[in-house]
């Protein structure tokens, strides 16, 4: 790790080494840099964690404790310990700052978590969300489950990960755990006590493949429940129906999952292309939902969530560059 406040412009990453660090390189201590940042004195300073990290994710009270906003596409903070994401919310709470933007821990750039934010805050109630969260699960039944369409399972599977749509474990997507963080979140954005430990979660792993000790060995197997996937498909499509891996938020009845659910042929979430995020907002004033659809994930659509969150914090509370002394 080095600390560096050494103004530098783009012409100087050739030497960046020298230009910033100098003798300053110190061994990493993520309190020593909060210290440093919470130093500054030029507008606003933020903590941008771009990790998955369940131990960085319990840092952020005490970065905003020291007064540093928080920005992050890491979903441990809000769909884990509800302990640690009430501290979190208590210490970002104040409209003078500081305060915590995650936009993209949920649809990636998409304005999912905003437009709820709004919905709540102006006094809506919220009776459901529901969606499609993953990419991956939206590619799979996307091919899979149409009218004419003639893929197997095990082949959209194969085809998904070669073209880097799965985790390199594919299980990692199948099991439904992503999709329930992101409901997690969701949930307890709209005021619900709800956590991946109570809520509902269907995974779609085949039983027997669930332990086998390699992704290839998964792979290679998948095929030997392809007759399980297809009956599945062909009685959703003789009901008129397609098949689609999704996400629902029960604003009501406490009665929130993760499933996969059959939707008729005439329902948005049926015409869904490619690799797509879906998510419908049913509240007290949008009784026709509130949809939302767009690239859930990516590393283009995920940096536009992280720097629009960026942008925001400087709005509201000053970026320093007008500041003679920055």
């Amino acid at each position: 790790m080095a600390l560096s406040n050494t103004a530098f412009t783009a012409a100087d990453l050739a030497g960046w080494q020298s230009t910033l660090l100098g003798d300053s390189a110190q061994a990493a201590d993520l309190s020593r840099f909060a210290d440093t940042l919470a130093g500054i004195e030029c507008g606003a300073t933020a903590i941008v964690d771009c990790t998955s990290s369940d131990a960085i994710a319990a840092l952020y009270p005490s970065w905003l404790a020291r007064g540093l906003h928080v920005v992050t596409p890491n979903k441990k903070a809000f769909s884990g310990d509800m302990s640690l994401f009430r501290e979190i919310q208590k210490l970002s709470s104040s409209p003078l700052g500081p305060t915590v933007y995650h936009e993209a821990t949920v649809g990636a750039g998409l304005p999912v978590l905003s437009t709820l934010n709004d919905l709540v805050r102006t006094g809506d109630r919220i009776v459901k969300i529901e969606g499609i969260f993953s990419g991956t699960l939206s590619y799979l039944f996307n091919n899979f489950s149409a009218p004419g369409a003639t893929q197997k399972f095990s082949d959209c599977v194969a085809v998904a990960k070669e073209n880097g749509y799965t985790e390199p474990d594919p299980r990692d997507d199948l099991n439904g755990m992503d999709v329930a963080r992101k409901v997690t979140i969701l949930g307890r954005v709209a005021g619900l006590e709800i956590g991946t430990d109570t809520l509902p979660v269907e995974n779609i792993v085949p039983e027997s493949l669930r332990d086998v000790s390699t992704a290839e060995e998964f792979m290679v197997r998948l095929p030997e429940f392809d007759e399980h996937f297809s009956q599945l498909n062909r009685e959703a499509l003789q009901a008129g129906s397609v098949l689609r891996y999704v996400g629902f938020v029960d604003g009501l009845n406490g009665q929130s999952s993760v499933k996969l659910a059959r939707y008729s042929l005439d329902h948005p979430f049926a015409s869904l292309k490619g690799s797509d995020n879906i998510i419908a907002f049913t509240t007290d004033r949008f009784p026709n939902p509130l949809i939302i659809q767009g690239a859930g994930a990516g590393a283009a659509v995920t940096a536009f969530g992280i720097f629009s969150d960026l942008i925001k914090i400087a709005e509201r509370f000053g970026s320093g560059l007008a500041d003679s002394k920055c």
